[in-house]
């Protein structure tokens, strides 16, 4: 059996047919570096799956629901550390080179600052509150690419598999192992959610869904009022 590899990226999917090829072209460095790269689709209906076959090292389908997925991509990955990457998200170069450093000093798991590509003028407002926050509470979203060490994602019995918050509820568990390493290298993720949605209406949904969370809302509440709401 060949070496395992010392990253594994691993890509939750749902329909992203659209994106999903582009996505996985600007990992083909991180792949040809030695990077492992697993799409978990989780029962897409267009052409995600046949597009990133060949261009991922592994295609694996799973139950639907983006903590269950990214789970499934952890049980089969093979890497010492595991990125979990949304498919609208682009890594920085060197990434690994980052997540190394970060791990070298101690730390068992951390994120990336994010910016926010689009064309609303308060994109960029809205990535640095982002970030600033993560780094104040050490509490960081999926949106910012989290990654952490194999032992660290069993130790905190990896992603809770609610409908809505799974990240945030795993930084908690992590919290409890090391503080993050908050990269300021960023990566890229597409800000369509606030474009569509309205920039003003999606964040006060969010921070209406957040302290919902922390004041003990159910996920699966939270998720009936965010479909409700989008």
């Amino acid at each position: 059996m060949s070496t395992p590899p010392r990253l594994s990226i691993i890509l939750p999917t749902l329909n992203e047919a659209a994106i999903i090829e582009a996505t996985l072209t600007h990992l083909q460095a991180a792949k040809a570096g030695g990077a492992e790269v697993l799409v978990v689709d989780g029962g897409s209906h267009d052409d995600t799956r046949s597009r990133a076959t060949g261009l991922a090292t592994r295609v694996i389908e799973s139950a639907p629901g983006r903590a269950r997925q990214m789970n499934a991509g952890a049980r089969a990955a093979r890497g010492r550390w595991l990125l979990f990457l949304h498919a609208d998200t682009r890594l920085p170069p060197g990434a690994e080179h980052a997540i190394a450093a970060a791990l070298a000093e101690g730390r068992d798991w951390g994120r990336f600052d994010v910016r926010l590509a689009g064309r609303h003028p308060l994109l960029p407002v809205i990535a640095f509150a982002m970030n600033r926050r993560s780094r104040w509470t050490g509490i960081a979203t999926g949106d910012q690419a989290l990654f952490m060490t194999r032992e660290a994602f069993a130790a905190a019995g990896g992603f809770p598999e609610q409908p809505l918050m799974e990240d945030i509820e795993m930084s908690r568990r992590l919290k409890r192992i090391s503080r993050p390493a908050c990269l300021r290298t960023m990566v890229t993720t597409s800000g369509r959610r606030w474009e569509q949605g309205g920039v003003f209406r999606t964040m006060l949904l969010m921070w209406r869904l957040r302290w919902c969370y922390w004041r003990g809302a159910s996920p699966d509440d939270l998720a009936r009022a965010y479909r409700h709401v989008r």
